[in-house]
């Protein structure tokens, strides 16, 4: 097969694997070339033993849902591209709208979110690791509507948005991110612990509150700035229930009840749907 052919295999194969197929984000994979985002071959691919070498730079090593190393020291990775696509289907971003991407490493789900908001729309990219960032600013500048920030998503007013994509694990949803969703927004954070399965959570506000929906488990680097030692050991112990899906509602405006699954500084996670 092409090149061609084998992204277009690799759509489908990515966008079908959790349940979400969206023939809009099967496009947009389909469009974005991979391996300038990851740089020239042989890759290093995650496996659960460890990174084993691509034979050869053959491109169509990466059309598959492999986990491709960045920066194999620090364990950053170009993620399972079947975890973002889905993610990305849930988040649904349309033609027109404006994305933030919090952790956009070099760019490659950051373009995915382009390909989907098109030029009408707009995308802020935030990567804090400034070599990545540099890369980013490089791989995405034939996308004017793209702007790459070298600093971190969460200590730093984000502007108003309709998608929020976190692209690391973070142990609480920073206010920084819940503010900046517009009426009828949506934003997708992974909370995890500092050891074990954490969980990606689809945000919808509603007033203050949230609509939340568990959508995967999922293990993530840490997010700069949006750790805490005492929210990760209690994030922890809720997660080791593995009863993540029980999650309806994030709360901002009331006081804990009897359906909560988690509490943090002035919010709390509920098993209750909002009303209405």
């Amino acid at each position: 097969m092409g090149v061609r052919e084998d992204r277009e295999y690799y759509a489908c194969l990515v966008t079908g694997r959790y349940g979400r197929p969206s023939a809009r984000v099967g496009e947009a994979f389909a469009s974005v070339p991979r391996e300038r985002f990851v740089g020239p071959g042989p890759w290093r691919v995650l496996t659960p033993s460890g990174y084993v070498a691509t034979p050869s730079e053959d491109p169509a090593f990466l059309y598959q849902d492999v986990t491709v190393a960045l920066a194999e020291d620090r364990f950053i990775n170009n993620g399972e591209p079947s975890l973002h696509a889905h993610c990305i289907a849930a988040l649904d971003p349309k033609p027109g709208e404006t994305a933030v991407h919090v952790g956009a490493g070099t760019g490659y789900y950051t373009a995915i979110l382009a390909e989907l908001v098109g030029p009408g729309g707009r995308v802020d990219a935030y990567e804090l690791v400034s070599n990545l960032a540099a890369r980013a600013s490089a791989n995405l500048a034939d996308r004017p509507w793209v702007s790459v920030h070298g600093t971190s998503g969460t200590g730093t007013v984000l502007p108003a948005c309709d998608v929020l994509y976190v692209s690391a694990g973070a142990t609480h949803p920073v206010d920084t991110w819940l503010d900046a969703i517009r009426p009828g927004g949506r934003l997708v954070v992974p909370l995890t612990p500092d050891r074990g399965l954490g969980a990606l959570f689809l945000f919808q506000p509603r007033g203050r509150d949230f609509a939340a929906t568990a959508l995967l488990t999922a293990v993530f680097i840490g997010c700069d700035g949006a750790r805490d030692a005492e929210m990760a050991k209690r994030l922890g112990e809720a997660c080791a229930r593995f009863d993540f899906f029980a999650v309806r509602s994030l709360r901002r405006a009331t006081p804990p009840d009897d359906s909560c699954w988690l509490e943090g500084r002035g919010w709390w996670l509920s098993r209750t749907p909002l009303p209405g």
